[in-house]
């Protein structure tokens, strides 16, 4: 069985520093492989482990997350080996191209069984690769997946749904998305970091397509409260049941204060 599990390496954004005038400060915020991932990268080891099969790394990103330490840190939580798409012209890439580029990369590597995805980035969590990557590849995408394993051939998987636990049983290659607690993921040793220096890692980029539309952000703001001018009224409460009927006038939008 022939695994890929899609990771990212990214800044944690709770070490990030915002400034007074809102501009973020990343300098001081270190990078890793994002969050959640290493919880897909222990479903798919525990997986590969009772099948016979393998644990192939993916990312896509800039120079940084081909860099030696990008890589050791990936493949000493488990990963047999791991196949690095890197450009420059990823900065700030969308959903859409990292999402094309990745089923790219699933196609470049070939005979893929299962994609395993974390919940989501550390960075941005909008939750969308793993669909969208589906969506490229024409697989199925599940999500919220709590367990993965072989049955009779096919692919079992559970996931949470709202009230209970739903299993699904897919026959053919499909998307998953692990829910954050599926797994506990193995904290690399020195051994382990060690061994990962000695695992292949394949850079890809000439190799690739990289249609990445040349979007430019011009303009840069902080987030600012839209709330409306606030009059300050009084409500004259001499009379309980008439003040209780304007409050509750001017809370439903019918009134003013």
């Amino acid at each position: 069985m022939r695994i890929v599990v899609a990771y990212k390496w990214a800044s944690n954004p709770q070490e990030a520093v915002v400034g007074v005038d809102g501009h973020v400060d990343w300098s001081r915020a270190r990078p890793g492989v994002s969050e959640y991932d290493p919880v897909a990268i222990e479903l798919a080891r525990h997986l590969a482990d009772e099948t016979g099969g393998e644990v192939i790394g993916l990312t896509a990103g800039t120079m940084v997350a081909g860099s030696a330490i990008a890589c050791k840190s990936a493949l000493s939580r488990g990963l047999d080996r791991t196949v690095v798409v890197e450009d420059d012209r990823l900065e700030g890439s969308g959903t859409t191209e990292v999402a094309g580029l990745l089923a790219a990369a699933v196609r470049y590597i070939g005979d893929v069984d299962l994609v395993l995805t974390g919940d989501s980035s550390v960075d941005v969590g909008a939750k969308m690769i793993p669909t969208v990557l589906a969506g490229c590849l024409g697989w199925p995408a599940i999500s919220d997946v709590t367990s993965v394993a072989v049955r009779s051939g096919s692919l079992q998987v559970e996931r949470s749904v709202p009230g209970g636990v739903e299993i699904i049983e897919i026959v053919g290659p499909a998307v998953v998305a692990a829910s954050a607690d599926a797994a506990v993921p193995h904290v690399p040793g020195m051994k382990d970091l060690l061994a990962a220096g000695s695992k292949p890692v394949e850079h890809l980029a000439a190799a690739l397509d990289l249609a990445v539309p040349d979007v430019a952000i011009t303009v840069r703001g902080t987030s600012r409260p839209n709330f409306k001018a606030r009059k300050g009224q009084m409500i004259d409460a001499s009379d309980p049941a008439v003040a209780a009927a304007v409050l509750v006038s001017a809370l439903s939008g019918t009134g003013k204060l």
